[in-house]
């Protein structure tokens, strides 16, 4: 494996085989059309040889389906006498070569400046960081190994740590491609999808409705005000005047790959953008507290765990220079309430569902959590100080 740091590709696209489209050995659509017996996209032989063909990766011993992540996004682990690799295929909507290049920018300074994550592998002709075929995007990374998130404190902390490393580390970042726009705060994706939720509601794609139309719509109407709500409180605290930087945006422990308590690689930058770092910080606190209990929504607990919600902030503010401001701790409650309900509205309106859970049943549990964090909102406050 060469040490030499990839450059990142520009969206025409160096080692871009073919980039404005047309065929390549008689192919005129590849793997996005080809999906395996559980409906997973995959490659296609042509196609890997051909991605292949553009990294130098040393003799291939086995290639091996990495069935991870987005269904629409194929990925191969591959073992040769190089290493271990990870190749992924970019899903539709998520392949924009501007995009990509956007996040890989970030891993590359990230991976610069010594920072735990999988490392991208430059192509062999121009050393670029991605290959473009057939109107494809492809990537080729170390494959890190790792276990997951096992919700002790010490693992918890390290997980703030490891953000507050990300916000530090890319303060001074300059993209040089233009960064998606948009949060989970007031972001009218939401809206909408409070609009035609209680229609999904009484239409799962599986199963039956478990509320009738006036349910429904009671559902409905106290996310939107509770969501609304929260997102003028954050507004009238500040959010809008904090500085923006380069975010992760989606702090979560599926993201994470940890060797005992520790992170030894954060994945997934698809959805970085320019936001207010406290953005990043109430979501991770949200979904390092967050309790639930198996499949019946109706036992899940409404409080945090209040214990990894303080251990999350107090390894955010163990790195020198990442202390909350008084704007950003006011702002975190109402933060919190916002991401709960982007994540678990935009499925369920498109569904019904949230994954194979009952969507009407889910969100009765979603309002019963945001209930407890807007009665409990100076408590949380004063416990990031704690």
């Amino acid at each position: 494996m060469t040490d030499q740091r990839p450059t990142v590709a520009t969206h025409a696209g160096a080692d871009a085989v073919n980039p404005a489209g047309g065929s390549v050995s008689g192919l005129s659509a590849i793997g996005s059309m080809q999906v395996d017996a559980e409906g997973r996209s995959i490659f296609a032989a042509d196609e890997l040889a051909i991605v292949l063909s553009h990294y130098r990766i040393g003799l291939i011993d086995t290639i091996k389906q990495f069935n991870r992540g987005s269904r629409k996004a194929p990925k191969l682990v591959i073992r040769s006498d190089r290493g271990l690799f990870l190749l992924k295929r970019r899903a539709h909507g998520r392949d924009d070569p501007f995009k990509v290049a956007f996040t890989h920018g970030i891993q590359l300074k990230l991976a610069e400046r010594g920072y735990p994550l999988p490392r991208l592998i430059g192509t062999r002709r121009e050393n670029n960081s991605m290959v473009q075929y057939l109107g494809q995007v492809y990537e080729l990374f170390e494959f890190m190994r790792g276990t997951g998130y096992d919700r002790s404190m010490e693992a918890t902390k390290d997980a703030g740590k490891a953000l507050a490393r990300f916000h530090t580390l890319l303060a001074d970042h300059q993209p040089h491609y233009t960064p998606p726009k948009g949060t989970y705060h007031a972001a009218p994706v939401v809206i909408s999808s409070l609009g035609v939720l209680p229609g999904a509601l009484l239409k799962p794609a599986s199963g039956e409705p478990t509320v009738n139309a006036d349910e429904a719509g009671q559902i409905a109407d106290e996310l939107d005000r509770c969501y609304r709500q929260a997102s003028a409180h954050a507004d009238e605290l500040g959010l809008n005047d904090l500085p923006v930087q380069v975010g992760h945006s989606d702090w979560h422990p599926g993201n994470m790959l940890f060797d005992g308590h520790k992170v030894v690689a954060v994945i997934d930058y698809d959805a970085a953008r320019l936001l207010p770092r406290v953005i990043d910080i109430a979501n991770g606190a949200l979904q390092f507290s967050i309790q639930g209990h198996g499949g019946d929504t109706g036992r899940w607990p409404e409080q945090v765990d209040e214990d990894r919600y303080e251990a999350f902030f107090h390894g955010y503010s163990s790195v020198q220079g990442c202390e909350l401001t008084q704007t950003e701790k006011q702002t975190v409650p109402w933060l919190m309430i916002q991401a709960l309900i982007a994540e678990s509205v935009i499925p369920v309106a498109a569904t019904g569902l949230f994954a194979k859970m009952n969507g009407a049943d889910f969100l009765k549990m979603v309002l019963r959590k945001v209930r407890w964090i807007q009665e409990h909102e100076k408590q949380l406050i004063d416990m990031i100080d704690a």
